[in-house]
């Protein structure tokens, strides 16, 4: 698995859930992780990026609520996910680039199921 994601589970309306994804070395050098969520019926929409060496990028609904982080030693990114809502229920993908200027990078992770329940 080139993206291992991880952390994804049910929880209550309100509460949080922090995600996790890490690249494996065949995937090096990456200059962008980003997360990107599916909804039941929706398409894939982007969460938030992160650029090697510390910029990060929220699509306007997510920012407040979530945060994304990362680690380049580790080749991590994490998502923290606060105040959750029903609404936010997908599976959450971690994508990876090796261009800070590719949006949708060409790596995806299997994907972590949120699921909240109100």
């Amino acid at each position: 698995v080139q993206l291992q994601a991880s952390g994804g589970g049910l929880v209550q309306a309100g509460e949080s859930l922090k995600l996790s994804c890490v690249a494996s070395r065949s995937l090096l050098p990456v200059a962008a992780m980003a997360w990107y969520r599916q909804a039941p019926g929706k398409q894939r929409e982007l969460v938030a990026r992160w650029l090697s060496g510390g910029s990060t990028i929220y699509a306007g609904p997510f920012k407040g609520r979530f945060t994304i982080s990362g680690d380049d030693a580790k080749s991590a990114v994490y998502l923290q996910m606060n105040s959750l809502k029903s609404e936010d229920t997908a599976v959450y993908y971690c994508n990876a680039s090796p261009s800070r200027t590719v949006v949708a990078g060409p790596h995806w992770g299997q994907g972590t199921l949120v699921t909240v329940s109100s």
